[in-house]
């Protein structure tokens, strides 16, 4: 029995379900996101029963093993060689050229084959993502294109919040494959917060058998406690250990590094439920059933509380080899420290000037903690007051601000801006759109977005790694609704990522996202329509 790997299934899910079409090329307008140069001309490639790829290096043979399924798929079948004179070759080549760094490609064709060529396996998988929107639905024809790509930002990154709604691993691929078909190379993993702790922790079982779930969930919006109303259902869930190995795996073979968040001082609501002595008043705490920002903290002056964290975090990394390991750091209440004489304590003997300051003896503390194990943490623009830790990275999502500080103090910085990257905002009138958290962030909003801030220096614009998407699901209780609110969202932020900005052209856009609708389609993705007339206005201008 033939058993594909999980980089095969990429493929098959994407193309099994496309419907056949009458022979003839799809529209092929270009790419999203757009590339750095592409030319086509008339003609274009077709293949009928057979088709040969050409590969040697690892790298390689697993594009090609990617097309392989592909073609599978549409009964055409396929060999692999090591070298091949079929004028219709598809052909995956290992080169070295500085121009494409270690995430560009060059994609050609012509009446002698396709290349795909590339310095490592990340450029070529970029590539065949890019062969796989041009390719007709049917799978049988190939446009004659010479296309040179590479992207603007090194940080292109997608974020889902599943504290507050968590959804079963088989979306969190399906997510992970669409962040990958787009080009993303970031999924930044929400994991706790004081409406759920959802990543398995064996030292901890209270965090599964507690934290992991809440007793009801408001309704609606936020308002007077005395007016709330409750759904009365039982909600939760986490993601075991075995289960988080195989999306980060399944990641990986996509190119994409997930990035944990270990929500820190606050946000704890969860986690104080299951361990009341780890906040500053002992409790009794609640799993968190509605939203918002609560008082209750994680104590900063009791040393079991560094202790719960760094072995919570021994066991997150092993799970996460990236690179940065979030540690959240926002919205954190000093009542309960200023009230508590453990925390009192802990400024008095660390010489500290105030709460603001014990914040930053709190994130710093990690730091080393996490710098010791070899890793580096970021966090929300919140971990800047009081003093930001020697070695962190920030996340500006209040404004710029926070960025163009973090950036000024030499420190890296991933832009994140509610206004332009937050895809829980309506994207049209609120009065005929999903209930959502509040804001108005359209596709047009999102796509005008210019990561690196004016203020900058050339020297200091440098810290912009690149920018986020963040997709915060208070309101978003099914993936149906998640979908909704990312796609097509996440088409422009694509484009704002990897495109320069002199590529950028909306009215472009618009006409790309045509066909682009019919891949969606293909994924079964519930997206939102708003932009369709746009697009159809912009492709009829084109042709008059």
């Amino acid at each position: 029995m033939l058993r594909l790997s999980p980089i095969l299934i990429f493929i098959v899910i994407l193309f099994s379900s496309l419907k056949e079409k009458p022979a003839g090329l799809i529209d092929v307008p270009g790419i999203i996101p757009a590339p750095v140069q592409m030319k086509s001309t008339k003609g274009y490639l077709q293949w009928n029963k057979t088709i040969t790829l050409v590969a040697n290096t690892e790298s390689e043979k697993s594009s090609a093993s990617f097309l392989q399924a592909f073609f599978s798929a549409k009964n055409i079948q396929v060999n692999i060689k090591s070298s091949s004179n079929d004028k219709t070759k598809i052909t995956f080549s290992t080169i070295s050229d500085s121009q494409l760094g270690d995430e560009g490609y060059k994609l050609n064709s012509s009446k002698n084959g396709v290349s795909i060529e590339a310095n490592s396996g990340t450029g070529l998988f970029y590539g065949l993502q890019s062969f796989l929107q041009l390719v007709s639905l049917d799978g049988k024809q190939f446009p004659f294109v010479e296309v040179t790509d590479y992207p603007r930002f090194a940080y292109r990154g997608m974020h889902l919040d599943v504290g507050r709604h968590m959804f079963p691993p088989e979306f969190i691929k399906k997510y992970i494959d669409l962040m990958a078909h787009h080009k993303f190379n970031r999924f930044h993993w929400h994991l706790t917060e004081d409406q759920g702790w959802r990543i398995e922790i064996k030292k901890y079982p209270k965090l599964q058998e507690v934290g992991a779930f809440r007793n009801e969930t408001l309704v609606g919006h936020s308002g007077p406690a005395d007016k709330a109303v409750y759904d009365g259902k039982r909600y939760g869930g986490f993601y075991t250990q075995a289960e988080v190995k195989e999306i980060v795996k399944y990641a990986a073979d996509r190119h994409i590094t997930v990035i944990p968040e270990i929500e820190m001082p606050g946000h704890a609501l969860a986690a104080l439920a299951s361990y009341p002595t780890l906040g500053c008043t002992g409790g009794p705490y609640e799993v968190g059933k509605k939203w918002g920002v609560f008082p209750d903290v994680y104590c900063a002056g009791k040393e079991e509380t560094f202790t719960f964290l760094q072995d919570v975090l021994d066991e997150v990394l092993t799970l996460f080899p990236s690179k940065y390991i979030h540690i959240g750091g926002d919205e954190s209440p000093r009542d309960r420290w200023k009230a508590c004489p453990f925390c009192q304590q802990r400024i008095k003997n660390e010489n500290l000037k105030d709460e603001h300051e014990l914040q930053s003896y709190f994130v710093q503390r990690i730091e080393k903690y996490l710098n010791s194990k070899g890793r580096q943490i970021i966090g929300w623009d919140e971990i800047l007051e009081g003093g930001l830790a020697p070695n962190a990275t920030v996340m500006s999502w209040r404004g710029e601000k926070g960025g163009i500080t973090a950036a000024k103090q030499n420190h890296d910085v991933v832009m994140t801006p509610g206004n332009w990257c937050y895809f829980d905002h309506y994207q049209s009138d609120p009065k005929t759109e999903p209930l959502a958290i509040g804001g108005l962030t359209p596709v047009s909003e999102v796509y005008s977005y210019e990561p690196v801030p004016k203020d900058l220096t050339s020297e200091e614009q440098k810290h912009v790694l690149g920018a986020q998407a963040n997709v915060w699901t208070e309101y978003m209780a099914t993936t149906d609704y998640v979908e909704y609110m990312v796609y097509p969202r996440a088409c422009a932020m694509a484009e704002v990522l990897w495109t320069a900005p002199q590529q950028k052209n909306y009215e472009d856009f618009l006409k790309r996202m045509g066909p682009h609708f019919k891949r969606l389609d293909a994924w079964d993705v519930n997206y939102a329509r708003h932009i369709l007339k746009d697009v159809e206005n912009a492709n009829a201008t084109s042709t008059k």
